[in-house]
């Protein structure tokens, strides 16, 4: 009886572990880090368009536009965080005004990808200034524009209010070895 047992206990213990560990080597080899992304959200009523400003190690660079609805938000820049300061330009499409800053850059009424800040009327563009995020060198950011209040357009500065992505700390993470 025990030259029977032995094989029989081993093939019922290797079917039943057997989904286990490749279940677990599966979520081993899947894992990935968290997301890290600069991201906007529009918490006001209308329609809003976004332009970015930022550092990189090849110079300055401007993006845009990003159209989001009402009440909706968007990933800016996909990764993490390459810069410590972001700038940002916004346009209420509906009710007019704008979120805007003294940090003056280049853009245009199109979807545009420029390099570099300077001479942007002699090169063809618009100067338009960007108000600065802090990103505190955090890995993702988001950004949350609203009214000043229910019932006024946004204005310069008005209620921006930059708030790290959810699950990431306010301060900077040590990484464990």
């Amino acid at each position: 009886m025990k030259l029977f047992a032995l094989p029989a206990i081993r093939r019922v213990v290797t079917h039943a572990l057997l989904p286990a560990v490749i279940a677990l080597i599966g979520c081993t080899c899947l894992a990935q880090p968290a997301a890290a992304d600069f991201r906007l959200c529009n918490n006001t009523g209308s329609r809003i368009g976004i332009a970015i400003g930022y550092k990189d190690a090849d110079g300055w660079t401007t993006e845009g536009w990003w159209n989001l609805s009402a009440r909706s938000c968007e990933t800016l820049l996909r990764g993490q965080l390459v810069a410590r300061f972001y700038y940002i330009y916004a346009l209420d499409y509906e009710r007019g005004g704008e979120w805007s800053g003294q940090a003056f850059m280049c853009t245009r009424d199109k979807e545009f990808t420029i390099r570099g800040i300077d001479d942007c009327l002699a090169r063809g563009y618009e100067r338009t200034g960007f108000f600065e995020i802090d990103t505190g060198e955090q890995r993702s950011w988001t950004v949350q524009l609203t009214e000043s209040n229910d019932s006024e357009s946004p204005t310069s500065g008005s209620s921006v209010k930059p708030l790290p992505t959810p699950g990431v700390r306010t301060t900077p993470e040590r990484e464990s070895r």
